[in-house]
């Protein structure tokens, strides 16, 4: 029931970041109290990242050089993760509130499953669609934010995973936490120590409340293992393999994530588990009717629209002049969309806002 200011975590982390840079002297100290307002509540990406180191835009909010390609590539960045979030996560996500509105004694196996694998869909669309955003608009204004999301889906192990997902709150905890803790440099009980700390801190950064906590905990679990010997392993199996095996331990994760109410998490488990039958008719409907915004969603988190829309450019010996037009197209008509369903649907939960 607390209020807090909107973004604290962001401009929390970012004050820091330049309290650590400044005296460290990888950054020099700014001297006018505008610019440092600027950086601690720069609005594209206050809310919901990606968290700026100030030694990567005390440049840039003192100097800035302002280029008409740039903002052209800011607005179809805007505008991809702004279809992200309004088309795609959207949308699964109603998939995923009706699953989760199941009493857990009627949510059988198929069931369970869709529901987390809407739930994983919709957190990743929803989250790197505002990333974009905030990519895209600080592009608008002379910015250059650091990528924050890299396909992370694609991973093959969960220390993969961890450099593709959410990778500035990652690299924060890195550079202010766990390296000067000492890092991998003091012997393996003393980085297994530092990533127990880094994971619990990570996982109490997304809330006040045990799910975050014990989410955290499984991630260190993990990482820890594959650091002693499961990588070795890993590498010796096959791809799909190995890509199997980060799925299933990113959406378990996911589960835990999700269940704000702890007394939820093991119910939700056994039921995805077989605890209370494999299939029911709600389960075929919400399926058939759902399948093939699910088969885009497995696309779209994927490389393979990038690369096919590459592979296609090269085959019509696109100019410069022409791929633009395209993009442009394309952007005109995702924005048009976009607007369509701000305007005929209300549902629109902004999921990341309290992470």
């Amino acid at each position: 029931g607390i209020h807090l200011p909107i973004g604290i975590s962001f401009y929390t982390f970012q004050t820091m970041s330049y309290t650590v840079d400044v005296y460290r002297g990888d950054a020099r100290a700014q001297r006018n109290i505008l610019n440092f307002g600027t950086f601690v509540t720069l609005f594209p990406q206050l809310v919901a990242g990606p968290i700026i180191k100030y030694k990567d835009l005390g440049e840039q909010i003192d100097r800035r050089e302002y280029r008409a390609d740039r903002f052209a590539s800011g607005v179809q960045i805007f505008t991809v993760g702004m279809s992200k979030k309004l088309l795609l996560a959207n949308n699964v996500g109603q998939l995923w509130d009706v699953c989760q509105a199941t009493a857990i004694p009627d949510l059988t196996v198929a069931g369970a499953w869709l529901g987390v694998l809407a739930y994983t869909f919709q957190i990743y669309f929803d989250f790197s669609g505002y990333s974009d955003m905030a990519i895209g608009l600080g592009r608008i204004f002379g910015f250059k934010f650091p990528e924050n999301f890299r396909y992370p889906y694609e991973s093959k192990s969960i220390t993969e995973f961890w450099r593709r997902w959410h990778i500035t709150l990652s690299t924060w905890f890195k550079e202010y936490l766990y390296i000067p803790l000492g890092g991998n440099r003091k012997g393996m009980a003393r980085q297994i120590l530092n990533l127990l700390i880094v994971w619990t801190l990570t996982g109490f950064w997304h809330g006040a409340g045990w799910n975050f906590v014990m989410w955290g905990l499984y991630y260190f679990l993990f990482l820890v293992l594959e650091k002693l010997f499961m990588l070795k392993v890993l590498d010796k199996l096959p791809a799909f393999v190995r890509h199997i095996y980060a799925l299933f331990i990113i959406v378990i994760g996911w589960v835990i994530f999700a269940c704000d109410d702890t007394s939820v998490l093991l119910p939700y488990l056994g039921s995805m588990f077989g605890a209370n039958g494999l299939t029911g008719g709600l389960d075929l409907y919400l399926l058939t009717t759902r399948a093939a915004l699910l088969v885009i969603l497995c696309i779209a988190s994927t490389q393979l629209p990038k690369r096919l829309a590459a592979f296609v450019g090269r085959k019509l010996c696109l100019g410069e002049e022409s791929a633009f037009c395209i993009k442009a197209a394309a952007t005109i008509l995702l924005l048009a969309l976009c607007m369509m369903f701000l305007v005929v649907d209300s549902y629109n939960p902004f999921l990341y806002f309290r992470f």
